[in-house]
């Protein structure tokens, strides 16, 4: 385990993952390049890394109504009946990604929780920056809780999960739905941001060298929030939130090398405080994104195994 201020070796990295980031180690950074481009760099990126995807009786493409237009959703189901529910918020620096990058883990969570899955697919950065994604978000969760029954969604087993910025989106969301009166079972996170902070300890550990880069955050962060932006905000940063008591069972899963460990930590810690039922799984020799590396390690269903195995136990 890599602890606070101890230097980062290649050889803490897992295997496979040191294969796919040696493999990667020549291409064009991300921040290198403009949000259209980088989306159709990812995009095709995605399909490779997670392989042959799951077939389902139902996928169905939806509209979530909202006063500033309709927020595109696709629906899983694995079959007919009464089910829980996740609402799943795709990762990608609030700026790439869609619910085509994870429609085979959005699949897959499917099939492996028995539950609806309704992934979001929210308006990006930089066209849409902050809160234009967080609204889309808690509109979709507040969709799916009102029209349980019409979606044959049992209400008091939904449950909100994301990677990175849709973690974030998650966190966030459980927040927003919180303070509405809205209740929800529980919220899983993978490797979320949590704060606007970029000097912490795992920033300056592992801010290079290991997938996501310090710089891709800081490009990230420039299309989603640019000037005038308050990044302290709560419903950007949740770590800021004043109060976090209230908030459903959360599971949050960090990676030893991952820029954004320290926040997610920090995230857990401060749960825990507001007496927060929290599992905090920080994933040793992992990199940010993995969830979503199917076809490169084992680890990937590990996580998702462990993401759905809480879920399904806050289901009960």
């Amino acid at each position: 385990m890599v602890e606070s201020g101890t230097p980062v070796q290649r050889s803490d990295v897992d295997r496979e993952i040191r294969a796919w980031l040696d493999a990667g180690a020549d291409a064009t950074p991300l921040c290198a390049l403009d949000a259209t481009t980088a989306r159709r760099v990812m995009a095709q990126a995605f399909a490779t890394w997670w392989g042959p995807v799951t077939m389902l009786p139902t996928v169905a493409n939806l509209a979530v109504p909202t006063p500033e237009g309709d927020v595109p959703v696709r629906l899983y189901r694995p079959r007919d009946g009464v089910l829980p529910a996740i609402v799943y918020f795709h990762g990608g620096g609030w700026v790439i990604g869609d619910v085509d990058t994870h429609d085979g883990l959005c699949r897959q969570l499917s099939y492996d929780a028995q539950a609806v899955v309704v992934s979001v697919d929210y308006r990006r950065a930089p066209e849409h920056p902050f809160p234009a994604a967080v609204d889309d978000c808690a509109a979709a969760a507040s969709w799916v809780l009102s029209n349980a029954a019409q979606l044959e969604i049992e209400p008091s087993r939904v449950s909100v999960a994301g990677d990175s910025a849709g973690g974030n989106l998650a966190a966030v969301t459980s927040q927003r739905l919180l303070a509405d009166g809205r209740r929800i079972a529980s919220q899983a996170l993978a490797y979320p941001v949590t704060d606007s902070d970029l000097d912490t300890g795992s920033y300056r550990r592992c801010g290079e060298g290991f997938g996501l880069t310090a710089a891709d955050m800081r490009w990230y962060f420039d299309q989603y929030a640019p000037p005038g932006v308050d990044r302290s905000h709560p419903e950007l940063s949740p770590l800021r939130s004043a109060d976090l008591s209230g908030l459903p069972p959360t599971y949050i899963a960090t990676c030893e090398l991952d820029p954004l460990r320290d926040e997610g930590l920090a995230y857990a810690e401060r749960l825990r405080a507001a007496a927060v039922r929290v599992v905090a799984d920080d994933r040793m020799g992992m990199v940010h994104g993995y969830l979503c590396l199917r076809a490169v390690t084992p680890a990937a269903d590990e996580l998702r195994a462990k993401i759905v195995g809480f879920l399904t136990q806050t289901w009960q």
